[in-house]
């Protein structure tokens, strides 16, 4: 089973950076997690140091970028608890790049020619401007979220849903990347939709993004509604009147958070009533029911997929640590498990380099490797296998869940076998 394409998640931010019109500077935050720490007694091993950089302070919002951290923390405290990688206990440094390039050089610069650590783990970058000099100094970057094209375009750096371009400085295959549509042929098998409505401001990003959403859609031969609002003065309600008149199935967006709030609640408001309001991973959290207040029946009817499993799913045994570890959060989201299974990754690969010793080489050696790789059964198996010629048609798998109130996020079937042999289509990062 090879590696999705992940499209909506790699244009996830672009739909965030709507709500700002710059990337900002850095903002102060401490670099360094000292939480909890206390001083190796002597004699012991050397702890093994690790970054993470986040855009914790960013023009988007101070917890947009944040969940991966708070995951690959939570399981980095587990860890030293329980003893740590053969003993040494793994100590974590934080950096806030602000959202913005500059601030993103500066956490590169500190962590990897500063602080020297490993690896990095879990990167979230609004504006991920060092990629290049992460790549140049080998220093392996595992499980990070692909925000933008760096995860598809340089070697060394290793995002959480895998890649199989080839990786040579270049985006993708010559400047194009390629995403499949098995999340429209899984709503056209599983519920029968045909009609599926795009909406998106008049914004260049956000027109963009929307027109590789539809031109997904009529690959898979639905009846698209196209729907653009201003973003100044996005007016919803007309919106959501031309939904319900034209019979939508199905609503994507490609509209930040806020809107879609928006959004819902002018759909409940004028009785529209679709088979889903999807969402990508991204919006897979547990403030559903405060975001979508307002919205009632909108709320019940939104989807959120992706290619990690559930993070409600707590009959299954990854998962169930992952929440019993961070049971003290005031919320989960599906990007925290991500995060928890990205240090999971370096882990498993920091035990296997125990012997010969725990350096940036070996590390690199051990993810380049990981094909097929799950986390125990947290991801869709990973792939860093090259391809030279970009994929026209592949067999994709995707996670699903259904936002239902009083239960939460509720799985709709086992992703390993939500699967799909579909053509995958070109678009400039």
């Amino acid at each position: 089973m090879r590696r999705r394409c992940r499209a909506a998640e790699a244009a996830a931010a672009v739909l965030l950076t709507l709500l700002g019109t710059a990337c900002g500077s850095r903002l102060p935050e401490s670099d360094f997690e000292h939480g909890g720490r206390t001083a190796a007694p002597p004699g012991a091993a050397a702890p093994v140091r690790v970054g993470i950089i986040t855009s914790a302070t960013s023009p988007v919002g101070g917890d947009a970028f944040t969940g991966p951290r708070d995951g690959a923390r939570a399981y980095f405290e587990r860890l030293n608890a329980r003893g740590g990688i053969d003993g040494r206990r793994v100590e974590v440094r934080l950096c806030d790049d602000g959202g913005s390039g500059v601030g993103n050089n500066e956490c590169v610069h500190k962590l990897i020619d500063e602080d020297r650590v490993v690896a990095l783990v879990a990167t979230t970058a609004l504006d991920y401007a060092g990629a290049a000099r992460v790549s140049h100094a080998r220093v392996p970057d595992i499980g990070g979220q692909p925000i933008g094209a760096a995860y598809d375009t340089y070697p060394h750096l290793y995002g959480i849903y895998g890649s199989q371009a080839p990786r040579d400085g270049t985006p993708g295959w010559g400047g194009k990347m390629y995403g499949g549509t098995e999340v429209y042929r899984y709503f056209k098998r599983a519920h029968g939709a045909r009609t599926a409505a795009v909406v998106s401001y008049n914004q260049a990003a956000s027109a963009a993004y929307a027109r590789l959403v539809e031109r997904g859609l009529r690959a898979e031969g639905y009846k698209v509604v196209s729907e653009q609002v201003d973003f100044a003065l996005p007016n919803f309600r007309a919106v959501a009147a031309d939904l319900r008149q034209q019979g939508a199935d199905l609503v994507f967006d490609a509209i930040d958070t806020h809107g879609n709030a928006r959004l819902c609640q002018a759909m409940d408001d004028v009785g529209a009533e679709v088979v889903a309001k999807v969402t990508n991973v991204q919006n897979w959290t547990s403030t559903v029911p405060d975001d979508y207040r307002d919205a009632p029946r909108c709320r019940n009817a939104l989807w959120a997929t992706g290619a990690s499993r559930n993070y409600e799913d707590t009959g299954h045994a990854a998962v169930r640590e992952f929440r019993d570890a961070t049971e003290g959060l005031p919320a989960h989201s599906q990007w925290q498990l991500e995060g928890w299974a990205a240090a999971k990754w370096f882990t498993d690969a920091a035990r296997a380099c125990a012997d010969s010793g725990i350096t940036r080489a070996c590390v690199d050696d051990f993810v380049r490797r990981s094909d097929g790789y799950t986390a125990d059964g947290l991801l869709l198996p990973v792939t860093f296998e090259p391809l030279s010629e970009p994929p026209k048609t592949r067999r994709n798998c995707l996670s699903v869940a259904r936002w239902q109130d009083g239960k939460g996020w509720v799985t709709q079937g086992e992703m390993t076998r939500n699967c799909f042999g579909v053509p995958h289509l070109a678009y400039e990062p």
